[in-house]
């Protein structure tokens, strides 16, 4: 198997990281448009992620923060974003570098994104040992995602509520199917 000295993985994953950086700071400069909300998850761990010494108790390995209806002072750069939030009623200023963030999510529009921490050596060693495919051809950072779900580590999340049996349209129309979130992998654009 070739090696990938251009690192097409982590080209990938900062590109869309660029993404999250741009919708951040239209949100900072317009605010929400129509139901547009971000879930962000982040490792709490990552160098750079500045949060209180209560909230680092709280979720010491990730924590999922809700961009909605109760935040303030959204401020980005080009290497984070701060904003201030509130947790149980308190409020908290936090700081988080793009490169700590594990999933961004939009569920007004089902739109999601995922990364996976690109190591160096050790998972190339590791690839090798099982035989797997490089990261790029895996298409690692690149998946869509559904939305985070909660979890022990991870900040309580709104749900987003979808009916199960949504009521049928009274002008004679069919209901629209549901849809579904895909995993989209490089893979599938490959010629083979």
């Amino acid at each position: 198997m070739a090696v990938d000295y251009i690192r097409y993985d982590i080209l990938a994953q900062d590109a869309l990281r660029g993404v999250v950086r741009t919708v951040l700071m239209d949100a900072a400069k317009k605010g929400l448009p129509g139901d547009h909300h971000f879930y962000i998850t982040f490792d709490t761990r990552a160098d750079g992620v500045r949060l209180s010494q209560r909230m680092l108790a709280q979720y010491p390995e990730e924590m999922t923060v809700v961009l909605q209806h109760q935040f303030w002072d959204l401020v980005v750069s080009e290497e984070d974003f701060e904003v201030g939030l509130s947790f149980g009623g308190v409020p908290e200023r936090l700081a988080v570098p793009f490169t700590a963030i594990k999933a961004f999510v939009d569920p007004a529009v089902q739109f999601a994104l995922q990364f996976e921490e690109i190591g160096g050596e050790a998972e190339s060693e590791s690839s090798e040992q099982e035989g797997a495919a490089p990261a790029a051809q895996k298409g690692r950072g690149m998946e869509r995602a559904r939305p985070p779900a909660e979890h022990k580590g991870a900040a309580p999340i709104a749900a987003v509520p979808t009916p199960a049996n949504p009521p049928a349209p009274t002008d004679g129309t069919e209901p629209d199917k549901p849809t579904s979130g895909e995993v989209v992998r490089l893979d599938r654009f490959r010629k083979k």
